[in-house]
């Protein structure tokens, strides 16, 4: 409380009507201006928190989605990396089950063709002594040869029947040679005194022969192999594609692609190589 009017009023003078009052007035203003004051301090620092505290919301907020974003990147690189890891594991079993298929194909084809060859070497057995064969065998070689003096080599088992073809195949080597070129040619035959192996003996190894005989000249520089065994090998080289043929024939393949008969709408008529399609199957 201020000092009173009376004391505020020097001594003599009459106080001024109304000065209590206006002291009285003073105080509520300043009360007034205080309360205004703090009001306006209140709402300022009301207003810095909810500032303070936007902002932190916002920040929180790129925070959270830097770290959601971040997160979301490495699972995604994650899961790019297994899908790659599993799609080379796959690629690679697919390759290996592919290989493997390939291979016991390969195997079983391998293995009918060896039995095609045990069951025609069972078979060729008994050529060996027929006659008109050996003759044909050593006529062939002596042709591949032009020879005078050729050396006949056959297992010993066979002797007496090769001794008993050499006149025949002297006559038609001569008989040929004449025929093809007017000249008169002959040629002399002898047995080898070395002898090829033995026929085959089931259970036991070793070299063997199925017949036939091996022609040489010039003190064995130049030879023909023409026994049954080499011609064997021969004829499966040669025949090995028919033979697959008949026996592992490719399924067939469609000529046309059913992927051309493609349009945008059920109303677009095919053209190209589509109408062409439909014209050859119709």
């Amino acid at each position: 409380a201020g000092p009173s009017a009376s004391a505020a009023t020097p001594p003599g003078i009459a106080p001024l009507a109304g000065a209590e009052s206006f002291g009285a007035m003073d105080s509520k203003e300043a009360q007034h201006q205080i309360s205004q004051m703090i009001s306006f301090i209140e709402s300022e620092a009301h207003d810095k928190a909810s500032e303070i505290q936007k902002k932190g919301e916002e920040e929180f907020s790129i925070e959270v989605h830097r770290l959601i974003t971040e997160q979301k990147e490495k699972i995604r690189q994650g899961y790019e990396k297994k899908v790659k890891q599993i799609d080379t594991q796959y690629a690679i079993a697919k390759s290996m089950a592919i290989n493997k298929q390939r291979l016991e194909k390969i195997k079983a084809r391998q293995e009918v063709m060896h039995k095609i060859e045990g069951d025609v070497r069972g078979r060729l057995k008994s050529e060996s002594q027929q006659t008109t064969f050996i003759t044909n065998l050593i006529v062939q070689g002596l042709l591949m040869l032009l020879e005078d003096q050729v050396v006949v080599k056959c297992r010993q088992a066979d002797v007496a029947v090769v001794q008993g073809c050499l006149p025949a195949a002297q006559a038609e080597y001569s008989k040929l040679i004449k025929a093809e070129t007017g000249a008169a040619k002959t040629t002399s035959l002898s047995l080898d005194s070395e002898y090829l192996p033995p026929a085959p003996v089931a259970g036991k190894d070793g070299p063997s022969c199925l017949g036939g005989v091996v022609l040489h000249c010039q003190s064995g520089k130049i030879s023909i192999d023409n026994t049954i065994d080499t011609r064997l090998r021969l004829v499966m080289e040669q025949a090995k594609p028919a033979i697959r043929g008949l026996l592992f024939p490719e399924p067939p393949r469609c000529p046309y692609s059913f992927g051309l008969l493609v349009r945008r709408s059920a109303s677009e008529p095919l053209r190209g190589s589509a109408a062409l399609w439909l014209s050859r199957v119709g």
